[in-house]
């Protein structure tokens, strides 16, 4: 039964099917033999499973893709292990519940994976996603007040091409994707001086302000993204510590920059200068724009956020209805009365118009915080169109 939506047919998307199936290798399921039962046997029960995964999968869905492999071997069980490790609970965002074992899953598994990027983005499969980092066509950003804009950060996401994904490479590939990175900030050492550290002897006082610690998480342990802990993790750090690079996490690199200040405009403009100096062959897909393992990741595989001092708003009965205009997501960020506003979806906008709609979102709730601390103020004439 569909929760979200039917799997409706698009006349662009019938035309595009079988294209990504022409891309497709021979499968090599066929030269496994699994001890499995039949397609009807091996479903999962998903009764009380509130992932986007479950909602999205049906047993003819799980049929179509029951036989096929890519060619690291990624199964389709692979890809919804997350969803029944975790299956999540009916209060709170649906997580998507799958990942991606390698880029080619993307391909083999495309009928799956487009409702799922649908369902979770509200974004239409399949679309043209482009890609602009250039921080001169940010608009503001610099200009937060500070009284209510206390912090921000800015993280990229981004896998190596010719490599699986943590989710599911070996060991191998892994320590060899060290080793790149090992020559990589090796060559730019000069230009951005730092030091890269393994998990194994890096400590949270080595961290800038607002870098937290990646750790062997139990999800992690689950669904394999933790195997071999800490063997060939490792972070950059610059050497002012407010740039960092995190290496064979949950994707191959993830860029991170993080201020005590609210000037998300120079957050981003440093890191898309780390970004242009260290670009390598990252994994690039016409339909989805940059492949990461995680679809609630792809597109950009961007995640700025700006922490907030907030009093009335949280309680504001509209608030979930303004952020889904602004396409923003809301959390408490640890501190009382402060709270992390990020871009809420990662795919069918640009970089550089993701963190335009935050810093837009964000000046939109300052002033309704400000209107609220009024006993008479009233934000409904604020309230603004969908983005």
């Amino acid at each position: 039964m569909w929760k979200i939506k039917p799997p409706l047919e698009y006349a662009k998307e019938v035309r595009y099917r079988p294209i990504l199936e022409s891309l497709a290798p021979l499968d090599p399921m066929t030269l496994l033999k699994l001890n499995r039962g039949s397609p009807e046997e091996e479903f999962p029960n998903l009764s009380r499973n509130k992932t986007i995964m479950a909602a999205v999968l049906t047993l003819d869905m799980y049929k179509w893709q029951y036989h096929r492999a890519t060619d690291s071997g990624v199964i389709f069980d692979d890809v919804i292990r997350p969803g029944l490790e975790d299956p999540g609970q009916a209060a709170g965002p649906l997580s998507v519940g799958c990942v991606a074992g390698d880029a080619q899953s993307y391909i083999l598994f495309c009928k799956f994976f487009d409702r799922v990027i649908e369902a979770y983005h509200g974004y239409k499969m399949p679309g043209n996603q482009e890609s602009d980092f250039n921080y001169d066509n940010l608009k503001g950003g610099d200009d937060f007040d500070s009284e209510y804009a206390v912090a921000c950060e800015v993280r990229v996401s981004r896998c190596v091409d010719g490599f699986s994904f943590p989710t599911h490479c070996c060991r191998g590939e892994r320590r060899k994707l060290h080793t790149v990175a090992k020559k990589v900030f090796g060559q730019m050492a000069e230009e951005f001086p730092g030091k890269l550290y393994s998990l194994g002897e890096l400590e949270q006082g080595m961290l800038g302000e607002g870098i937290t610690m990646e750790t062997a998480t139990d999800l992690r342990m689950k669904t394999g993204v933790a195997r071999d802990w800490p063997d060939s993790r490792a972070v950059w750090l610059s050497k002012e510590g407010n740039l960092a690079v995190w290496i064979n996490i949950e994707d191959h690199l993830q860029l991170v920059t993080a201020r005590a200040d609210s000037n998300i405009k120079e957050a981003f403009q440093c890191l898309e200068v780390l970004y242009r100096k260290m670009r390598h062959s990252f994994v690039w897909k016409h339909h989805l724009g940059w492949v990461v393992s995680s679809p609630a990741q792809v597109g950009t595989g961007l995640r700025a956020s700006v922490h907030l001092k907030l009093k009335h708003l949280p309680l504001h009965t509209r608030l979930a209805d303004i952020l889904q205009r602004l396409r923003l997501h809301m959390e408490p960020a640890g501190s009382s009365g402060v709270f992390r506003v990020s871009n809420a979806h990662t795919i069918g906008f640009t970089e550089v118009e993701l963190v335009q709609m935050l810093v837009d979102g964000v000046k939109l709730l300052v002033v309704m915080e400000r209107t609220l601390e009024d006993p008479d103020g009233s934000i409904h004439h604020l309230v603004p169109a969908q983005k």
